[in-house]
């Protein structure tokens, strides 16, 4: 894999964005946090990524609405998410897939499906 990326994990639980950082970050990534879709929409005002990963239920503004907000910004539009949740039901996949989301994984995740997930996708 090249050089490592800069990721923004969007979740509301500060320990859920401290194992994921861990993980990303012990791969090589940059890592920015965000702990809601409003705050991580401010951040992406500021700075690109090239990649996002983001909890589904979250106070202020859940995963969805936030992806839904990020593809119609110009920086946001083509950034590849991975929606990292406890949702597994087809219904909501299907939902985040026609939002754009990229990839699905489910809470208590496996980090090297997560870092693996992440060299798939943020190329």
């Amino acid at each position: 894999m090249k050089a490592g990326k800069k990721i923004l994990i969007v979740d509301d639980s500060p320990s859920i964005r401290q194992v994921v950082k861990l993980n990303l970050a012990s791969a090589g990534h940059e890592v920015t946090e965000a702990g809601n879709g409003v705050e991580a929409l401010a951040i992406l005002g500021s700075a690109n990524f090239d990649l996002i990963v983001s909890d589904l239920n979250m106070p202020k503004m859940d995963g969805f609405s936030f992806v839904g907000r990020l593809r119609e910004t110009i920086t946001g539009k083509f950034v590849p998410v991975i929606m990292l949740t406890t949702e597994s039901t087809e219904d909501k996949k299907l939902q985040g897939m026609a939002l754009g989301v990229r990839a699905w994984l489910v809470k208590p995740f496996q980090p090297d499906r997560l870092i693996s997930a992440v060299a798939r996708l943020a190329v």
